[in-house]
């Protein structure tokens, strides 16, 4: 067993990069542990992941504001504060925020990701607004 305290009063969020578009921060909840990460991610208005997959799944649950998520080959869902998304093993996808709102969400990842290329406008839904 182990214990993972919250988060230290000193603690600076991590200015996430090359793998999102616009600006998101994360705040780590459990570092890597046996192939699960656990994440706070804060994503601005239209701020969003590029395409991945997770070698194992991943679970995100809404926290607060409203954003997207999205399936390849599929239209985007939108998801809500209170929600709770399970994406399958290998099953690439995105999420982020809404155009018009910001986007909390705990994601607990499983296994390896697999980042992949950048969302597009044109297939984000209002990020030209």
């Amino acid at each position: 067993m182990q214990i993972f305290h919250g988060r230290n009063d000193n603690a600076q969020s991590e200015s996430r990069g090359p793998t999102f578009t616009g600006q998101v921060w994360a705040d780590p909840v459990m570092p890597s542990t046996d192939g699960v990460t656990i994440n706070n991610v804060f994503f601005t208005p239209a701020a969003r992941t590029h395409w991945h997959t997770h070698e194992r799944g991943q679970i995100l649950q809404v926290q607060s504001g409203k954003g997207w998520i999205c399936t390849d080959g599929e239209s985007p869902q939108a998801i809500r504060a209170g929600d709770v998304v399970w994406i399958p093993a290998d099953e690439r996808h995105w999420h982020g925020a809404a155009a018009d709102s910001y986007l909390m969400h705990t994601a607990i990842s499983l296994g390896k990701t697999s980042w992949e290329d950048a969302v597009t406008d044109a297939q984000y839904p209002g990020a030209g607004a």
